[in-house]
């Protein structure tokens, strides 16, 4: 299979019962829904077949639709619990619309709650999967050059690698990476197939990106989200 044969889906979970900002995936923000940002992203990224919105909401289908999104089933509320992991809802949007639509070999992973993506990040993590079969999944990760700390088994405060003990300019200093698989990810669909979202032959895409770092769960991440987009619409970014 050529990579042009290689169908892509989006999957993007909005559930209807959030309780940290109630109603928070249809509430207007930059002039449209929390949840359109996630679907124009994944349709202006240009390699989805498919942009599906999984959602116990009808609310929020309708919005999603209205953005442009596909939404052929309502989700089960089993699948739409507060600590419902995200890996069994992935894996029932693939089923449901592989049975209404067929194989798909590359689903990309999308957050509503994260609206600082650029489309160009998942046009790139689905390229890089079309290019290179042996990997797994392909995400965005913010750089870092802050130290890493954890609580050992015998209590103690440790560093996670030694060498965070030697301070210097953060110019010099190993990065690390946070993965966000929320901003952008493709997976191989097996991958979801199997209950899975990352795999062990990853590539990552690195951004050092602030605003990106802005996942709206709450009031106040709302207040910092509408605020980052009053700034870039006055600078013209």
């Amino acid at each position: 299979m050529n990579a042009s044969e290689k169908r892509t889906i989006a999957l993007i979970p909005a559930r209807g019962g959030s309780k940290g900002l109630p109603g928070k995936n249809v509430r207007p923000i930059g002039g449209k829904p929390l949840i359109a940002h996630s679907v124009e992203h994944a349709i202006q990224s240009g390699v989805c077949d498919r942009v599906l919105v999984t959602t116990d909401s009808p609310e929020i289908k309708a919005a999603a639709e209205a953005a442009g999104a596909w939404c052929p089933f309502l989700r089960e509320t089993g699948l739409a619990e507060d600590l419902t992991p995200t890996e069994p809802v992935l894996t029932d949007a693939l089923e449901k619309a592989e049975a209404i639509d067929g194989p798909f070999d590359i689903v990309v992973f999308l957050q509503p709650t994260d609206i600082f993506r650029k489309p160009e990040w998942i046009t790139q993590a689905v390229n890089t999967m079309k290019a290179d079969d042996s990997l797994e999944t392909v995400f965005v990760a913010n750089k870092t050059h802050k130290n890493f700390w954890y609580r050992a088994e015998d209590g103690e405060w440790k560093r996670v690698f030694d060498w965070m003990a030697i301070y210097g300019p953060r110019q010099t200093r190993t990065p690390l990476f946070r993965e966000d698989t929320g901003l952008a990810s493709a997976i191989r669909s097996s991958l979801i197939r199997e209950g899975r979202r990352t795999g062990h032959k990853v590539e990552i895409i690195e951004i050092d990106d602030t605003a990106s770092g802005i996942d709206i769960h709450g009031a106040f991440d709302f207040h910092l989200a509408e605020t980052a987009l009053e700034y870039f619409e006055r600078n013209g970014e």
